[in-house]
């Protein structure tokens, strides 16, 4: 028969634990997902600066644009900017799509 009586100080160490490792991974896929919404739409322009786009992975390019803040930042993607269209080139991008490419390149 198992034995559930585990302790109050295991089970607090499991949960923390637990959350440690939920943190990681979803961390992670936030990296992934923000890469592979780079390779899809974003990388034309920001790999090379097209038209005065910050570089990706060029953090001082980004430092005053993340100062803004994210909100700010994806409100901009979405309005346009200079010679980015609406939406930069992902026509079916979330919110937190956006934010995970610009964490991305800002890196």
């Amino acid at each position: 028969m198992l034995d559930f009586a585990i302790g109050t100080s295991n089970m607090k160490k499991l949960l923390a634990m637990t959350a440690v490792a939920v943190l990681t991974l979803s961390a992670n896929v936030s990296a992934q997902e923000g890469k592979a919404v780079y390779d899809k739409a974003c990388h034309i322009c920001h790999s090379m600066g097209v038209a005065g786009a910050p570089k990706a992975h060029d953090a001082a390019a980004w430092e005053p644009r993340i100062a803004q803040g994210l909100d700010t930042l994806v409100s901009t993607v979405k309005t346009g900017k200079g010679a980015m269209p609406p939406g930069g080139m992902c026509t079916d991008c979330t919110d937190e799509d956006y934010k995970s490419a610009i964490e991305y390149m800002s890196k």
